[in-house]
């Protein structure tokens, strides 16, 4: 009988074996999924993962989020839950003879009874064909596939990958969660030097990112400082703008909100208030970018599509100018929002699209607009009768795009302001000629087709 636990099979490093000196971060990472922050809607009796260790089975998976949210620690108590054997790899210091050996290991693993995850760090930095290497490994069930990126799977993972594994959303640690961390860690450390106002600075300051809050506390904790320091000379000490909040203790995420609620308002002076409020008391310049631009697509959309290349500009400005002559073109970009035409119509027409994507499963598209580019799609009827815009008058046919199983839908409905009346004119006047030729089904196209 074959020995199951050999003497030279690799094994997976114990938590409890940390030296005395580690990092903070590494000192405090959980011991079980239930110790996870921030993450219950994965890691709960009812999230996709608390169901897999429930079963006590995993499958391929995908953690996807910002960094420092929890994936490679998730990824490490996955294998201890369910009794499988830890392989680590990154993309980053790893290449394919790292890999090689990773699944041999696993191979060796398997012939021992004992099951690998191999967890993949910065999964989206392997090429295709790196990627296209892991497929018959995970498809025999040598290893399961925990892979963790910080990039959209959509767009840096082959859909041969993602076919096999699931993508599970990591999301960015808020303020309840980060505020949590700190007092594990002063539950470790003891307090740390900090008012109750600069404490909230720096929790604050991490943006979502627990990793490196710990890592600033830790540096907190190494300098022995004697006094508590306020959000100024918190700021000073670490050499990072902190936000500083006011006697009320009005935090960025009051202040965000009251500039999102003002711009959309159209309320241009109250708005240029708050964006200030926020850049002098020190917060992250690029943080406000980032919620410009998701201004500029919820709030005005279509009825002013500069909007969104203002803040694109604004941002590209503040990175090329830097602090603080950068933050004019947050300003400005800030004032053309709040002086723009205002449209939800676009968001609304996302979320609803979304939803009947979603309900509407993978329903084929009409027969004659999909491409035929072999003989056998061409004589099952692919593209037959398929009209080109171009040549019709007006350089509209008319025809019908949506599945023969679907009702056509209205997702769009510009209202009539700003260049949104622009386009709710043209939306008209093809309904109105689509209504006059009468759209044909992929069905009516082919019989068509056929009997010609």
């Amino acid at each position: 009988m074959a020995d199951l636990f050999p003497d030279d099979l690799p094994q997976r490093p114990r938590g409890d074996e940390l030296r005395e000196d580690a990092p903070l971060a590494d000192r405090l990472r959980p011991a079980s999924l239930d110790e996870v922050i921030g993450q219950d809607h994965l890691t709960g009796p009812e999230g996709a993962i608390g169901r897999m260790v429930a079963a006590g089975r995993l499958s391929s998976m995908i953690l996807w989020g910002p960094p420092g949210t929890g994936k490679t620690t998730i990824a490490r108590l996955l294998a201890d839950s369910v009794g499988m054997r830890f392989e680590s790899v990154s993309a980053v210091f790893s290449g394919v003879a790292d890999l090689k050996k990773a699944f041999a290991a696993a191979d060796k693993a398997a012939e021992a009874g004992q099951r690998t995850l191999l967890f993949v760090d910065e999964i989206h930095r392997f090429n295709r064909a790196q990627q296209d290497g892991f497929l018959p490994f995970v498809e025999r069930g040598t290893v399961t596939l925990v892979g963790a990126t910080t990039e959209n799977p959509s767009f840096a993972l082959n859909a041969a990958l993602l076919s096999r594994a699931q993508v599970l959303i990591l999301q960015r640690l808020d303020h309840d969660a980060l505020s949590q961390l700190l007092d594990r860690a002063e539950g470790l450390e003891g307090p740390l030097p900090l008012t109750p106002e600069a404490r909230d600075a720096l929790v604050a300051s991490a943006d979502g990112d627990g990793r490196f809050l710990l890592n600033q506390a830790e540096t907190l904790y190494n300098a022995k400082i004697e006094e508590p320091l306020d959000p100024a000379a918190l700021g000073s000490f670490l050499q990072r703008r902190v936000a500083v909040y006011d006697k009320d203790r009005e935090g960025h995420y009051n202040l965000i909100s009251a500039l999102h609620k003002a711009v959309r308002g159209s309320d241009v002076q109250a708005s240029l208030y708050y964006l200030a409020r926020m850049l002098t008391a020190g917060e992250e310049p690029r943080f406000l970018a980032r919620r410009l631009v998701r201004m500029a697509v919820e709030d005005i959309g279509m009825a002013d599509p500069q909007a969104l290349v203002q803040c694109m500009a604004a941002k590209d400005a503040y990175e090329f100018l830097g602090s603080p002559e950068g933050e004019l073109a947050l300003v400005q970009a800030c004032t053309y929002l709040a002086t723009a035409p205002k449209s939800n119509a676009l968001y609304k027409a996302q979320k609803s699209s979304f939803k009947s994507a979603k309900e509407t499963g993978s329903l084929m598209p009409p027969q004659n607009i999909l491409n035929a580019p072999t003989k056998l799609m061409k004589d099952i009827g692919y593209g037959a009768g398929y009209s080109y815009d171009h040549d019709a008058e007006d350089g509209f046919s008319g025809d019908n795009y949506w599945p023969e199983e679907m009702e056509p839908q209205s997702y769009y409905e510009p209202v009539e302001r700003g260049f949104e009346r622009e386009v709710k004119k043209r939306l008209d006047y093809w309904d109105k000629l689509r209504r006059e030729r009468a759209p044909r089904s992929s069905s009516e196209a082919l019989a068509q087709h056929r009997d010609g």
